[in-house]
């Protein structure tokens, strides 16, 4: 070997850098591994989703009648008093006669003519019978008294004198009816959309129920309107609430009287609320991956003062997180670097160096932090995202 190296210096000297370049190649290398240290903090399990503001009461404001609608001169966001006027509502034009209708109509009135006339001269025919048997029973008075004729004689003629008279005042009323009938034609035909009668239109008023502020204006042009049609809504924005969608598996969980907080909604601080109502019927929603969920709407109350959210509206976007379960002195450790060991939970611990696999207790967890109640000590650092290299007794460095 020295007379190699003395004769081949270069040659013995590449073979030994080789040689110590295959076993440094060979030799087993820490696993890169990312850590962090299980400590102490505040802790809570919350519920998170989007939810919107909206007002308690709202009051939609319905058309009373048909009729035409006068243009709206509100605007949303206006305050309105309770009893104020918000429009009237005017009467439909007639219709329009085309001339096959203004003929029927003039042909009506000339039928209504005919009949007037007619009924006039039934009229005095009825008061000539009429008459006649009033005369008739004045000239058998006397001859009654007088025992000339029977009272059976007597009878029928007082019978025939009643009939005459109510056969005239049915005639009468025949003509008022006649009457009646011929000005309900001419009307037909004289007011129509294409003329106008002068006359003022009755206007229906629609006032306001309540004292707040517009919510949105339903019909605002000058047009024609059907009974309970909606022309306004009109709540009170200082008396709001929030309504949160979630999951039915998370519906089941959140109870009235939970407390929630509200975060991102535009102010600088979070807002706190209390869970007034979990709805007891779901409903169908399709999320944004086009997957269909079963979800319930919660309905809160703002507990915070009502200066620091009185710029909300109705419709006002919010975060609202439902706190579940929240602890101040909390043992706690990164839930990535929990895993599956047999029936329980398990986490690696580095211990000088190596990597000591540790079974641990773990209570609530909330997607980024576990509870650990038992098995890891305050202070103790523990692997991240443990890969398939990591394994109990395995040699570790810190990334």
């Amino acid at each position: 070997m020295f007379v190699l190296l003395r004769q081949h210096p270069f040659i013995a000297v590449t073979t030994l850098v080789v040689v110590l370049l295959l076993i440094w190649g060979f030799w087993p290398q820490p696993v890169m591994v990312e850590a962090a240290s299980a400590k102490r903090a505040p802790m809570s399990v919350t519920i998170d989703e989007e939810g919107r503001t909206r007002v308690i009461d709202r009051y939609v404001v319905s058309a009373p009648v048909d009729g035409v609608a006068c243009r709206v001169q509100q605007e949303v966001g206006d305050p309105v008093e309770q009893g104020e006027l918000m429009l009237m509502i005017e009467p439909l034009e007639s219709q329009v006669l085309d001339p096959r209708s203004r003929a029927l109509a003039k042909a009506r009135v000339a039928a209504a003519e005919a009949a007037l006339r007619a009924s006039r001269e039934q009229a005095r025919a009825a008061a000539a019978d009429e008459e006649y048997a009033s005369n008739e029973l004045a000239r058998q008075q006397p001859l009654i008294d007088q025992g000339l004729i029977s009272r059976e004689a007597f009878d029928r003629a007082r019978t025939a004198a009643s009939t005459a008279a109510s056969a005239r005042r049915s005639a009468d009323f025949t003509v008022e009816v006649a009457s009646y009938e011929l000005e309900a034609a001419r009307t037909a035909l004289e007011y129509s959309a294409a003329t106008e009668s002068g006359a003022p239109a009755e206007r229906v008023p629609v006032r306001s129920p309540i004292t707040g502020r517009i919510l949105k204006v339903q019909h605002e042009c000058e047009g024609p309107v059907r009974t309970g049609e909606a022309l306004f809504e009109v709540g009170d924005p200082s008396a709001l609430e929030v309504e949160v969608d979630v999951l039915s598996s998370d519906a089941v969980r959140i109870k009235p009287g939970m407390q929630v907080l509200f975060d991102r909604w535009g102010g600088e601080h979070t807002l706190q609320g209390v869970v007034r109502n979990v709805e007891p019927v779901g409903f169908t929603k399709t999320s944004a991956l086009g997957v269909e969920e079963q979800r319930v709407l919660v309905i809160s109350d703002f507990v915070s003062p009502q200066e620091q959210w009185q710029r909300l509206g109705d419709g006002y976007r919010v975060e609202a997180r439902f706190i579940l379960w929240q602890g101040d002195d909390v043992l706690q450790v990164p839930a990535s670097s929990l895993f599956r060991h047999g029936d329980g939970w398990a986490l690696f611990v580095i211990d000088d160096g190596r990597a000591m696999r540790r079974n641990v207790e773990v209570g609530q967890r909330n997607g980024l932090s576990a509870q650990i109640l038992d098995g890891v000590g305050e202070a103790e650092e523990v692997i991240l995202h443990p890969s398939d290299k990591v394994d109990d007794g395995v040699r570790v460095h810190r990334r």
